[in-house]
């Protein structure tokens, strides 16, 4: 009776509830990727595993703020991943968790096209302020600093849509399959432009290179580090891993179109390309 007084956040290792900790703690971690704060995953969490409560329920079980707790609920009723009746006192209930993430995906995905729409606009909007800077734009060396999937994967999209020359490509079995899945091989398969890609795929997974002429892809040495992964757009860009891909934390990448650096990577790449073995069918 003690244990079902405690909420399953609140359990310690050793106890009944303690074994699903490290569940919980994955729940959590998911949920904020479909843009839920802490709180507000585990105000849905508590719901969706404790059925129907009251604020004051929510509240005291999860020992948060009165004021935040109506804040919280309020968000996720405007989420459409929780719901309230009309009875008194006011009852909330969180939707079955498969609902609830089709909900946030679409929510995102019409954001995402609002977003679009209102590129147009927002671009005549800018292009109408005048610009107030008289001195002369220097061509200077620049680089970003990328953080998470999300902001990586969106300057490799960018890369590999617009390049007009050779696109090179250098990655782990690791690194290429998680391209492959994210759909970044494919604009490679009906690609009028250069393109080589050198990775350490095993036979297992040469499956991705299915619809692409083997003749733009080598096989390099497995006993070069996972941790090596880079892409060169045009010999002007370049976009390399300073944290592995795969890696359990947030990826970094570094994105520079220093002519040092770039060409230094071509080196490597051209060198690599050069005592690398060919993949056949």
């Amino acid at each position: 009776m003690k244990e079902q007084a405690i909420s399953i956040f609140d359990a310690e290792s050793g106890s009944s509830l303690g074994e699903y900790k490290s569940s919980l703690d994955q729940v959590q971690q998911q949920l904020s990727k479909y843009g839920l704060t802490g709180n507000q995953s585990k105000v849905y969490i508590y719901l969706g595993k404790y059925g129907a409560k009251t604020a004051p329920e929510v509240c005291k079980a999860l020992k948060l703020p009165r004021t935040e707790t109506y804040h919280l609920l309020s968000a996720l009723q405007n989420k459409g991943i929780v719901s309230a009746t009309f009875q008194h006192p006011i009852q909330f209930t969180a939707l079955p968790l498969d609902k609830a993430i089709w909900i946030l995906v679409n929510s995102e995905k019409e954001r995402v096209k609002s977003l679009e729409k209102m590129e147009g606009e927002l671009s005549e909007i800018w292009k109408n302020i005048p610009t107030f800077d008289s001195e002369p734009e220097n061509e200077e060396e620049k680089f970003q600093m990328l953080k998470g999937t999300n902001q990586i994967y969106s300057k490799i999209t960018s890369m590999t849509d617009g390049y007009t020359d050779e696109l090179l490509l250098l990655g782990s079995e690791k690194d290429l399959l998680k391209l492959y899945h994210a759909d970044f091989i494919e604009p490679f398969e009906k690609s009028k432009q250069k393109f080589r890609i050198l990775s350490s795929c095993s036979d297992k997974t040469l499956y991705i290179f299915d619809e692409l002429e083997r003749k733009n892809i080598k096989s390099i040495n497995k006993d070069i580090k996972d941790n090596l992964c880079f892409i060169l757009k045009d010999n002007s860009e370049l976009l390399f891993f300073t944290k592995n891909a795969n890696n359990s934390n947030e990826p970094f990448a570094m994105w520079t179109d220093s002519p040092a650096l770039v060409y230094s990577m071509k080196l490597l790449f051209e060198s690599m390309w050069n005592t690398s073995k060919n993949i056949h069918l």
